[in-house]
């Protein structure tokens, strides 16, 4: 693939959009800057931009001709970017507006996971606009404790906590309702948590190995994600090669039901019944040095050049 996408893109210049201003501004500017080392080395004229409210004048002023999005969480990953460069007509690597739009959007996501039959738990949306005592009976009449609180549309579990009594749960729904209007609230999986990437398109589709989290915290939340050392990695997961394939499958499709393209990471439990459990889908997950799909990569034999490649190579579907 390599002296072939240089042909199709070797006189482009990539654009790798990194920082931005949502909460995961650090982590983008990370992922970025392991993306624009990888495309140096193999070959390619890439530069660094860090978008402001001007992007697209910012990209023809660089003279980009392609654009790498490494931007997470926020407009960077909320289908904003994709529509922007649709409009001006720039191609781009990774989904488009409306699959970034719904994967990021955890509640939307659910929905259209349980209305094509993927297994994912019970969830209850609470909203500022009914009161919050009754939302958190409902919440507890519904799905028991503890149970896991989540912002409806943000990235490496920021603010996600796991309330195991009344008030705690009251608590957590009550910072997240001043902060964000609206929450989700999801049955707790006990067991095993992984996560699965996708990545290539058309024939070249596949999942990487499923990856294990095994973090030294109480969950795999946003210091264990991105401290070295927090959370071990095991590829393959200490799973079934049973439930291995089921969960490739499960990412698999839905990758497919919510239209994303080139790369995508599935974040699931196998839960001491030996139930699967899918949770959320990231359209531009984290190519950190400590992040899961470089980890994934690794196991399946892929150098972390080779990814950013692959994933490249799906702007040539815009072109």
């Amino acid at each position: 693939m390599p002296q072939a996408l240089l042909g199709v893109l070797g006189d482009k210049r990539i654009g790798v959009l990194r920082g931005g201003q949502s909460g995961e501004r650090e982590v983008s500017l990370r992922s970025g800057q392991g993306v624009l080392e990888a495309l140096a080395r193999q070959g390619f004229d890439a530069v660094s931009i860090d978008p402001g409210s001007d992007l697209i004048d910012q990209l023809r002023e660089a003279d980009v001709d392609v654009v790498f999005n490494a931007l997470h969480g926020g407009t960077g990953e909320d289908g904003t970017i994709p529509a922007l460069l649709d409009y001006a007509g720039i191609p781009y690597a990774g989904s488009g507006m409306l699959a970034s739009a719904l994967t990021l959007n955890k509640l939307l996501t659910k929905r259209l996971l349980r209305a094509v039959g993927l297994p994912t738990p019970d969830f209850v949306h609470v909203s500022k606009q009914a009161d919050l005592n009754d939302q958190v009976s409902a919440v507890i009449d519904n799905l028991g404790l503890p149970v896991v609180t989540k912002p409806l549309a943000e990235g490496s579990s920021l603010n996600v906590s796991i309330p195991k009594d009344e008030d705690s749960l009251r608590q957590a729904l009550a910072k997240l309702l001043a902060e964000y209007g609206e929450a989700l609230v999801e049955r707790f999986c006990d067991g095993t948590e992984i996560t699965v990437g996708v990545l290539g398109v058309g024939e070249n589709l596949r999942a990487l190995p499923v990856l294990e989290l095994v973090p030294h915290k109480e969950f795999y939340d946003y210091e264990a994600k991105y401290t070295k050392g927090l959370t071990d990695f095991i590829a393959p997961a200490r799973i079934s090669p049973q439930a291995t394939q089921t969960a490739q499958e499960i990412a698999v499709q839905a990758h497919q039901e919510l239209g994303c393209l080139g790369i995508n990471r599935a974040d699931m439990h196998l839960d001491s019944q030996g139930q699967l459990w899918i949770h959320e889908l990231h359209s531009v997950p984290g190519l950190t040095e400590l992040s899961d799909i470089p980890a994934a990569a690794t196991a399946a034999g892929m150098s972390y050049d080779e990814v950013i490649l692959e994933i490249l190579a799906s702007a040539t579907t815009r072109m």
